[in-house]
């Protein structure tokens, strides 16, 4: 009966596919297509695996509305002639924004990639705006040049660290400077209307236009900028989600009258897109707060790590949901945070979230629990400092120090603490005796100096009026 029973629950099993059959082996779990900062998840460094998960805090795609445009950027195609900060101005307004910023300014004729900043996304504007920046131009020479191997020589040249004014027309200060083209690349050249298509990797604050003069000095012929396009800024190229203004207008304006927020989360994306480049540290929910008030990085909240983290290199802090806490710099290299048990892994650059989204952990141990009780009953001021109610144990604090290795448990290290605090009493009180009775001669003398010196002023100024 047994054998047909087992038989009869085997056969129901493999026609329910829903059933989950035991395994010997566990299989390892695909974080590859995982979004952002969770993007292979399973690569990371595993220091524990024990925490507590916290019932605060989104996954940056299903944060709400609020959230989600507070934590939000937009990959903008700059419209040509108005300026990068109208454009900002714009979309500040459209979106009712209480904060927007850029990634760095584009000249109004130019078009492309201009990365606008939401609210508490506008803390990762001074970073990005330092990033490399990548540039199509088209170049006008002012006759012809001697073929397309001149012109790939002369894009060969303008490579590296060159010195650079700002034109003529400009917003900053028109002195000479040193900006670095990474790479460049001529795609295209005609010869009849001596026009060139090419395309370079270079600095942030690199005029392009400034390059287009200096090809045509090198050339000999004379050359000027007719049009230039961005195709990316960071990490962040024409390719990734890259919207119109119109495309913006057009998200508002479902969510004001239809309530749709399916266009308006299609057009602003995460923050956490901006630091995917980055390496990664995550943290346990309990330490998210402390990080967020701009306590460092400790090793007991170090939950899963990245490979290539050395001294001064920056990191992002990231909760177990994809979260970004804040930008750090790290104390610590990858194998000695595999190594040790205590130090500080990172300190703080730049906190991202705000603050309480996670719940304060800190204070909930005995003598902070303790400390509490005794502000509530008088025995500690409102700071928690000692009164004249503070008892002697809380003072001498009993039942905290570890004791000393080689004494039976009973005992503790506070015993011999009030000997040492009279001892201290006692020098205090030496001390201030002794410079009482030093200090009183001397003082009478340089009281009597001063009063010599001020008569003997007043006389000066006497004889000085007679003559």
């Amino acid at each position: 009966m047994v054998k047909k029973k087992d038989k009869y629950i085997l056969e129901e099993n493999e026609s329910n596919e829903s059933v989950i059959l035991p395994e010997k082996k566990s299989q390892p779990i695909d974080t590859s297509n995982w979004p952002l900062l969770l993007k292979n998840y399973s690569k990371l460094n595993v220091r524990t695996g024990h925490y507590t998960p916290l019932p605060f805090g989104n996954s940056p795609l299903n944060r709400n509305l609020s959230d989600y445009l507070s934590y939000g950027i937009i990959n903008l195609d700059k419209p040509a002639n108005p300026s990068s900060h109208e454009v900002v101005a714009w979309i500040k307004k459209i979106l009712r924004c209480e904060k927007t910023g850029h990634s760095g300014t584009l000249d109004p004729k130019v078009t492309g990639c201009l990365l606008v900043c939401l609210n508490r996304a506008t803390r990762l504007v001074k970073s990005q705006q330092s990033a490399g920046k990548e540039y199509v131009c088209i170049v006008r020479f002012h006759s012809a040049v001697s073929g397309r191997s001149a012109v790939v020589r002369c894009l060969e040249t303008l490579t590296g660290a060159l010195f650079q004014r700002p034109p003529v027309i400009s917003a900053v200060k028109r002195q000479l400077r040193v900006r670095s083209v990474y790479e460049s690349k001529l795609l295209d050249y005609d010869e009849n209307r001596n026009l060139a298509v090419f395309w370079a990797k270079c600095e942030a604050g690199t005029y392009i236009r400034t390059m287009c003069v200096h090809m045509g000095l090198l050339l000999g012929v004379g050359a000027h900028m007719q049009e230039l396009r961005r195709v990316r800024s960071g990490c962040l190229s024409e390719n990734d989600n890259l919207v119109t203004m119109h495309d913006v207008l057009d998200a508002q304006y479902l969510l004001d009258n239809f309530r749709d927020e399916t266009y308006i989360r299609r057009i602003v994306s995460p923050l956490e897109l901006l630091l995917t480049d980055m390496p990664r540290i995550v943290v346990k929910d309990s330490c998210v707060n402390a990080i967020c008030y701009g306590a460092k990085l400790m090793i007991p909240g170090v939950l899963r790590f990245d490979n290539n983290i050395n001294v001064g290199t920056e990191i992002v802090m990231m909760t177990t949901k994809g979260e970004a806490i804040a930008i750090g710099i790290a104390q610590m290299t990858t194998a000695v945070i595999a190594s040790v048990d205590h130090g500080v892994v990172a300190t703080i650059k730049r906190v991202i979230m705000e603050r309480d989204t996670y719940e304060m952990r800190w204070g909930h141990g005995p003598r902070a629990t303790e400390k509490k009780k005794l502000i509530i009953g008088g025995k500690l001021d409102k700071h928690g400092r000692p009164n004249d109610q503070t008892p002697e144990s809380w003072l001498k604090y009993e039942g905290y120090i570890p004791t000393l290795t080689g004494e039976p448990d009973n005992i503790t290290n506070s015993s011999s603490l009030p000997a040492l605090d009279e001892t201290k009493k006692e020098d205090k009180k030496r001390t201030l005796d002794n410079s009482k009775d030093g200090d009183s001669s001397p003082s009478s003398e340089s009281d009597g100096e001063k009063k010599s010196s001020k008569e003997k002023s007043k006389k000066k100024r006497k004889h000085s009026k007679d003559s």
